[in-house]
């Protein structure tokens, strides 16, 4: 499966959890690309079967948590969507609060199947990713 991983990251922690994610899926035989969303273009998009995006969380503490603006509107750029699997995920320190379900309301109304919603706390996928990955290996 031919998957691209896209995330927005502030101190690195997300940017690290896509690698983790990268190194995965690719150890289950899946083509797998990462890049921020100021490098991936709706193209690099269209040409994957699996997309994943992912943003770290804002807010105040355990309060007002969502995803961070260049994270919607990278979404909101994109073509449409049909079609395509899609993964939302966050890295969050205290709480996540609506983040995913933000982000998967976004990319349906694109027209894309949320097919796995995930956050970290921190910079390593947990368990819950690991046996996503097999499930999708088979």
């Amino acid at each position: 499966m031919n998957t691209i991983i896209v995330y927005d990251s502030k101190t690195g922690t997300t940017a690290a959890a896509s690698e983790a994610m990268r190194k995965a899926f690719e150890g289950h035989g899946h083509q797998c690309r990462v890049q921020s969303i100021a490098q991936a273009s709706p193209a690099d998009i269209s040409q994957a079967d699996l997309v994943c995006v992912g943003t770290w969380v804002k807010g105040l503490f355990v309060i007002l948590q969502h995803p961070t603006d260049g994270t919607m509107q990278f979404i909101e750029q994109l073509d449409n969507l049909k079609g395509k699997k899609v993964i939302v995920f966050c890295t969050y320190k205290l709480a996540a609060g609506s983040t995913l379900r933000q982000m998967a309301e976004a990319v349906e109304r694109k027209g894309a199947t949320v097919v796995g919603r995930f956050k970290f706390r921190g910079s390593a996928p947990d368990s819950a990713f690991d046996a996503f990955v097999k499930k999708m290996s088979k």
